[in-house]
């Protein structure tokens, strides 16, 4: 192959891949909460997960995180309280408060549990199915989190005024699902449909998220109460 060819062909690779890239579509929606079918809407619009699965094939690429994912323990809470991660992916648990903690999932989605571990150290979890995980911690009932494994790299979280951007998205056919941690079940199932993504078909309109749901008192690992805390104790402290 003499050097002319060579350009030649560098070029046309180029441009494919430059079109390829083009075709691919920001897309967008709003999220608007309303309370318990009331028709004041909510201002928090913020953590609603949407998502684009496509129909009848693979992603063509699958998402790969360029940083560690990561849900520190600090302050007896979690941070993030919400986290997207593809299936397959690792998730580090870092504990950063001075005492024990001890996650937990033990409902749908990623069933675990780390065991008591000390400040300073680090679980990490393989998130290897698609699902909702929610996340406690045996010693301290306040703290709480979600995970949301996918299996597509085509989603987007709402933010305080309801937006949400899918980015890169391809020309298809995709099943839509979305997510919200004080949705109904009802709600959500309602919200799943198919949808066409195009130049001409970029908006998935309003989703309407009917917020029902009231968060309770959950058990601890054992299936039981939590025992209060001890007066001005963090409970498990370090040696």
């Amino acid at each position: 192959m003499n050097c002319v060819t060579r350009r030649i062909l560098i070029a046309a690779v180029s441009l494919s891949c430059a079109c390829a890239q083009a075709q691919n579509i920001t897309v967008s929606a709003r999220v608007r909460v309303v309370e318990n079918h009331l028709s004041s809407e909510s201002l928090h619009a913020e953590n609603v997960v949407v998502w684009l699965t496509p129909i009848g094939a693979e992603p063509a690429t699958k998402y790969v995180p360029k940083q560690p994912l990561v849900l520190v323990q600090h302050h007896k809470s979690f941070e993030p309280h919400l986290l997207v991660v593809p299936v397959g992916a690792v998730v580090q648990f870092p504990n950063r408060d001075p005492f024990f903690h001890n996650v937990f999932s033990l409902f749908e989605g990623k069933r675990f549990d780390l065991g008591l571990y000390e400040a300073g150290t680090t679980r990490n979890v393989s998130f290897d199915r698609p699902g909702i995980s929610f996340i406690f911690c045996n010693i301290h009932a306040e703290m709480s989190a979600i995970v949301v494994a996918l299996d597509t790299p085509y989603y987007g979280i709402s933010n305080r005024k309801g937006e949400v951007a899918i980015p890169r998205v391809p020309p298809g056919h995709y099943t839509l699902k979305a997510w919200a941690e004080t949705a109904l079940p009802e709600n959500l199932n309602a919200l799943t449909r198919e949808v066409t993504v195009s130049d001409n078909r970029s908006s998935l309109g309003e989703l309407e998220i009917t917020a029902g749901m009231v968060s309770t008192a959950h058990k601890n690992k054992f299936g039981m109460d939590y025992e209060p805390p001890a007066p001005n104790s963090p409970g498990y402290q370090q040696p």
